[in-house]
């Protein structure tokens, strides 16, 4: 049973940093081949894709995906021989208060034009609180 868990979140002063980790479970030898994704849900907002590492499609492996928000800020990396995935962030902000989600999927489509698509397993996420 594929699993994904979010852990490193909690509360940051603006300005700081965080890293998230999301370990992957169930996945046998495939983790290495799968689209790694990480989201976020602010408050009364919509979910949002704001980076991906893509590795399944030989046309775009090891390509990064950033939200126009975090790019320059946010780093999405993986760390293979312990099936965790990583997002690094640096000077944070209010803005950047959610519930950080992670999500892998065997074959994405990578985002394009602002859109973020399907993801086959998702973790539960863990909330990030930044403050003023």
């Amino acid at each position: 049973q594929v699993q994904l868990v979010e852990s490193g979140g909690g509360l940051v002063e603006t300005g700081g940093s965080l890293t998230l980790s999301c370990a992957a479970s169930g996945f046998g030898d495939d983790y290495a081949e799968y689209d790694k994704c990480w989201f976020r849900q602010a408050p009364g907002q919509e979910r949002e894709g704001i980076a991906c590492l893509s590795v399944s499609d030989p046309k775009w492996r090891g390509n990064t995906y950033y939200s126009a928000s975090v790019q320059g800020r946010f780093t999405i990396s993986s760390d293979n021989a312990k099936n965790t995935f990583y997002l690094r962030m640096v000077n944070l902000g209010p803005q950047d208060t959610a519930v950080y989600y992670c999500a892998a999927d065997p074959d994405f489509r990578p985002p394009s034009g602002g859109v973020w698509y399907h993801m086959d397993h998702w973790g539960i996420g863990t909330l990030v609180t930044v403050s003023s």
